[in-house]
């Protein structure tokens, strides 16, 4: 089922790696990007459980857009352990202009396919994907 607006559909793999976040924490992230030949979103990379932010961070391109899960573990004032499914568009200002449309145009119908986002973050630079951001959203 591609997207009327750009015609992306996305990879079974996409859905089957975030389950696996959300149910069984069997990664700290997932980039994943647009495969514009296949025109279709599949899974770039998957980070293990035992790296953290920096690891992440690390991994997003400098001058292309992709789609990002974080999981986000925390304690809270109450000293509760938690954790947060973040949901990042990274469109660097640097990106070309075409992959920042189809980016944008795709990614309401992407998120549709994976059920269990807890908070969404629009990044076109690091400093708006920074730990600080991370962490303030997460409260």
């Amino acid at each position: 089922m591609a997207n009327a607006a750009s015609g992306m559909a996305v990879d079974d793999e996409c859905k089957l790696r975030f389950l696996e976040l959300k149910a069984k924490r069997t990664h700290r992230f997932i980039i994943y990007k647009i495969d514009e030949k296949k025109k279709m979103v599949v899974v770039e990379k998957v980070g293990e459980p035992v790296l953290n932010y920096d690891d992440f961070a690390a991994t997003l391109p400098a001058n292309e857009c992709r789609y990002a899960i974080f999981d986000y573990d925390f304690v809270t004032e109450e000293n509760c352990q938690k954790s947060k499914i973040f949901f990042i568009a990274w469109s660097p200002d640097t990106a070309r202009v075409r992959s920042k449309m189809i980016y944008a145009s795709s990614k309401e119908r992407f998120k549709r396919e994976l059920d269990g986002i807890q908070v969404e973050l629009q990044a076109t630079d690091s400093a708006e994907v920074g730990l600080d951001v991370i962490q303030g959203r997460a409260n």
